[in-house]
């Protein structure tokens, strides 16, 4: 149950980011988007030449933002995993912000290939602001699993 709190934790840290980055201005992932990528696995479609033209599947929205927090769950999970559950009782940063920091490779290695950016957004106009924009978002991945760590010891379930 703790793995699981520190993950909702986390992502919806990353979410609070996300909502901030929008009203900058920045363009942040649609989880339909997700959504509508996890709803072509059951075609055997894996990978498309620009997700945003894929045809859209029933409740992507829906599938996105329910994957999105199962993928921060399980991350959290990863985590624990690696660090064993010492860390759930004496949470560190660096060990969250390490994780969050490498776990920037998820999307540039799978996610943004299989929607059509290319390795590492290599196939955007601009990647590098796409690559740093990951970079800081997973990053603040990290800090919510440390504050989602620290809530879980201070409010043990």
């Amino acid at each position: 149950m703790r793995v699981v709190i520190v993950g909702v934790v986390a992502t919806a840290t990353t979410d609070l980011w996300t909502l901030v980055l929008r009203r900058l201005g920045r363009p942040t992932l649609d989880y339909a988007l997700l959504g509508r990528w996890i709803g072509h696995w059951r075609e055997g479609r894996w990978r498309h030449d620009a997700i945003h033209a894929a045809a859209p599947v029933g409740h992507e929205r829906l599938l996105g933002w329910c994957a999105h927090y199962a993928i921060g769950i399980a991350m959290a999970g990863m985590l624990v995993a690696m660090t064993g559950s010492g860390w759930l009782r004496q949470p560190t940063p660096g060990a969250a912000l390490g994780f969050g920091v490498v776990s920037v490779l998820l999307p540039f290695l799978v996610m943004q290939p299989a929607f059509g950016a290319g390795i590492a957004a290599a196939r955007l106009p601009r990647p590098w602001p796409a690559r740093l924009q990951s970079l800081a978002t997973h990053a603040v991945f990290g800090l919510g699993l440390f504050v989602g760590g620290r809530i879980s010891v201070v409010f043990p379930f």
